[in-house]
C-alpha cells in the first residue's frame, strides 16, 4: 500500500473533499446530537423515577450538586433491584438502538466521503476551480442511500466491537483507579493518562477501519489487517495527520471554552480559520473581512472601515521579517514619522539591527502616522531619497 501524498497535500485533499460534500456533514452532525439527547432521555427519566421511588419532587433533586445528585441516584436505585434493572434495560434499549442508528448514518457518510475522494483527482494541486470541487462532490439522497445500506451491516459489526472494547477498557480502568488511588494520586494521574491515549489509539484503529471498509468494499477482518499494515508502513504519515487533526481539535475546543467565558473572542475564529486555509494554499476566501476600524459616520470615501484577511496580511510583518529583509536583493529603506502616534518609530532601528543586511531608517521630524504618505514634506524627502541614494544603488 503506497502513500503517494506529502502532510500538506493529505490535509487539503481532505479538506476539499470534505468541503465538496458537505452536505454529509450536517447529516452527520445532526446524528451525532440525536444520539446524545437519546442518551440524555434515560438519565433525566432517571432523576424522575428516582423522585417517584422516594416520593420527592423532582425539581428538588435536580437542584442538588452534581456529584449529590449522583449519589443519590444510585443508592436509590442499587437498594432497589427491580427499578435498577428497569433503568438498566432503557438506558440499554437506547444505547444499542441509538448506536445502530449512528453506525447506519456513518456507514452513509464515510461511503459518499470516499466515493467523490475517488472521483476528486488531484484536487489538492493548483490551481483551485469550481470544476474540480464539482468532480469531487459525490452526495445524494439517492447515493447516502445506498452506502448507507451497503455498509451497515459492516458498521455495526465493527462499531458493537468498539463498543466490547470501551467495557473491557472502562471496566480495567475503573478496577485499577481504585486501587491506585490508595497509593497515591500520581499513580492514578498515570493511569488516566494511559487511558486517554489508549482510547485515542482504539478510536483512530476504528475510523481507519471504517475508510477502509468503504473505500475497498471488503469486510472488517480484511480491512482490520489492511490498516495493521498501513500503519507499519506510514506511522508517520499517519502520525502527523493525527497531530494536527488533534491539534485543531484542541484548537477548537479552547477556542469553544474561552468564547463562552468572553463572547467577543468568537471574532478571533475566522481570522484563525483563514490563516489554516492560507497555510494548506486555499486562498479563494482571503477577500473576507477580518479587522473593522473604529472610524466616524460618513468617512468611508477617506478613511478605510474594514480590512480584508488578504489586505491585513499585505499591512503587517510575517513573522519572520528579518529574513524579508535579508531576502531582499537592493537597498533597503524605512521611513517614519518622528511623531507618529501608533507606532513606536524611535525603536524601528533597534529592531531591523539584527536582519542581515544593512537598513536605513530615516525619521522625518514632525511627521504623524498618516502624514507619512499624506505630507508634501515627508512626500518630498521620500521622492528625493528614491532619486538619488535609491538611484545609485539600483545602478
Amino acid at each position: 500500500m503506497f502513500f503517494p501524498f506529502t502532510l500538506k497535500d493529505v490535509l487539503k485533499r481532505g479538506a476539499l473533499v470534505a468541503a465538496a460534500n458537505w452536505p454529509v456533514a450536517i447529516v452527520q452532525a445532526t446524528a451525532d446530537s440525536l444520539f446524545k439527547l437519546l442518551i440524555a432521555a434515560p438519565l433525566i427519566g432517571g432523576v424522575f423515577l428516582v423522585a417517584l421511588v422516594v416520593g420527592a419532587e423532582p425539581v428538588e433533586l435536580m437542584s442538588l450538586e452534581w456529584r449529590q445528585l449522583a449519589t443519590t441516584i444510585a443508592s436509590t436505585l442499587l437498594v432497589r433491584p427491580a427499578v435498577l434493572a428497569a433503568w438498566l434495560a432503557a438506558l440499554a434499549v437506547v444505547l444499542v438502538g441509538g448506536s445502530l442508528f449512528v453506525f447506519l448514518v456513518k456507514g452513509g457518510t464515510v461511503g459518499v466521503l470516499a466515493r467523490g475522494e475517488r472521483h476528486a483527482g488531484l484536487i489538492e494541486r493548483p490551481p483551485l476551480i469550481p470544476e474540480s470541487v464539482t468532480r469531487a462532490s459525490a452526495f445524494s439522497i439517492e447515493t447516502f442511500i445506498e452506502c448507507a445500506a451497503g455498509l451497515f451491516r459492516r458498521y455495526a459489526k465493527l462499531g458493537l466491537a468498539l463498543n466490547a472494547v470501551y467495557l473491557v477498557s472502562g471496566s480495567a480502568y475503573f478496577v485499577l483507579f481504585a486501587r491506585t488511588t490508595e497509593t497515591g494520586w500520581g499513580m492514578a494521574a498515570l493511569l488516566t493518562a494511559g487511558f486517554v491515549i489508549w482510547i485515542t489509539a482504539v478510536n483512530l484503529f476504528y475510523l481507519l477501519t471504517q475508510i477502509v471498509i468503504a473505500a475497498d468494499d471488503c469486510s472488517v477482518s480484511v480491512a482490520a489487517s489492511r490498516v495493521v499494515t498501513f500503519l507499519q508502513r506510514e506511522a508517520r504519515a499517519v502520525g502527523g495527520v493525527f497531530l494536527i487533526i488533534l491539534g485543531l481539535v484542541a484548537l477548537a475546543t479552547g477556542a469553544s471554552i474561552l468564547a463562552t467565558a468572553a463572547l467577543w473572542l468568537v471574532g478571533f475564529v475566522p481570522f484563525i480559520g483563514l490563516t489554516v486555509l492560507r497555510r494548506l494554499g486555499i486562498l479563494c476566501c482571503e477577500s473576507l473581512p477580518t479587522i473593522a476600524f473604529a472610524v466616524a459616520p460618513n468617512t468611508s470615501a477617506n478613511l478605510a472601515s474594514t480590512y480584508s484577511y488578504r489586505l491585513m496580511r499585505n499591512f503587517g510583518p510575517t513573522q519572520a521579517y528579518r529574513h524579508d529583509f535579508a531576502a531582499a536583493g537592493n537597498r533597503v529603506a524605512v521611513f517614519a514619522g518622528s511623531a507618529d502616534e501608533l507606532m513606536f518609530a524611535d525603536k524601528y532601528a533597534d529592531t531591523v539591527r539584527g536582519a542581515g543586511v544593512a537598513v536605513d531608517v530615516r525619521l522625518i521630524e514632525g511627521i504623524d502616522h498618516m502624514g507619512i504618505v499624506a505630507s508634501p514634506k515627508a512626500v518630498a524627502i521620500i521622492a528625493e531619497d528614491v532619486a538619488t541614494r535609491g538611484a545609485a544603488a539600483g545602478s
